[in-house]
């Protein structure tokens, strides 16, 4: 087993680019049967009000890019059943979004869920296997294979690769990974510049302003500047609710990346 995820390994990193990765990976996944791949990753699981937050980065391969709208800016990813299922387990998993099928999704689809259930349905998508990729600091991605117009069978041929898929797309999200550019790694639309984030880092360790000042060697009208920006890109009422915020979307960390 150690032999083959070290060969999986090397074979992504001939690849330099990201979408050069993704690539190879749904070359392979072509090869057990999948007919399309969407790929995403959200650095924040939750936003402070406890909903789906948007992904940073969707990919997809042999699928209309139509669907990138809307699942972005038509709301569709925060309402899918397969997300939401994806949130709460960190095993591969088939789903139907026959209205007669009893997988897994099941449990989440409503009327509110329509929309996606309709949209997947106008383009042949009803059925696919999801892989969850739960990381250490809480973010995740999914990577899906998806069979068009697929039958019965189908569900009975993903079960039998399920364990394939699954070694290849931890294998691959991690050499995806390691080529992501700070944007994507960053959260929504959030952009702190490194002296507001550094600002807010002390703020966050109980020092004043003016002890801020000192220490950065900064007047403090600067100091108070850097605060009440970052305070008003993160929508904070006060400084103690920036610190808040900023620490929920992992904005002050001391690197915006950290190594698998």
């Amino acid at each position: 087993m150690l032999d083959q995820i070290g060969t999986i390994r090397r074979q992504f990193t001939v690849h330099e680019t990201l979408d050069g990765r993704i690539d190879h990976a749904f070359d392979a996944m072509k090869r057990i049967g999948f007919e399309a791949l969407i790929y995403d990753y959200t650095p924040v699981p939750y936003d402070l009000d406890g909903e789906i937050m948007m992904p940073s980065l969707l990919k997809l391969r042999n699928i209309s890019e139509d669907m990138h709208d809307y699942w972005f800016d038509a709301g569709y990813f925060k309402i899918d059943p397969v997300q939401q299922v994806a949130l709460r387990t960190s095993a591969p998993f088939f789903w139907d979004y026959s209205l007669d099928a009893d997988t897994p999704i099941r449990h989440f689809m409503s009327d509110d869920t329509a929309p996606v259930r309709r949209y997947l349905s106008e383009h042949d998508m009803l059925t696919g296997v999801t892989v969850p990729v739960h990381m250490p600091r809480g973010d995740y991605a999914t990577v899906t294979g998806i069979r068009f117009r697929a039958n019965r069978d189908f569900e009975r041929h993903a079960l039998r690769h399920i364990a394939d898929f699954n070694l290849l797309a931890h294998v691959f999200h991690e050499a995806a990974f390691a080529v992501f550019d700070t944007e994507t790694r960053g959260v929504g639309k959030v952009r702190l510049t490194e002296r507001e984030r550094e600002c807010l880092r002390y703020s966050a360790e109980g020092y004043s302003a003016k002890e801020i000042s000192r220490i950065i060697d900064r007047s403090v009208p600067t100091v108070v500047m850097h605060l009440n920006a970052a305070a008003k890109k993160l929508g904070a009422k006060n400084r103690t609710q920036a610190v808040v915020r900023a620490t929920h979307y992992r904005l002050l960390d001391e690197r915006s990346s950290y190594k698998l």
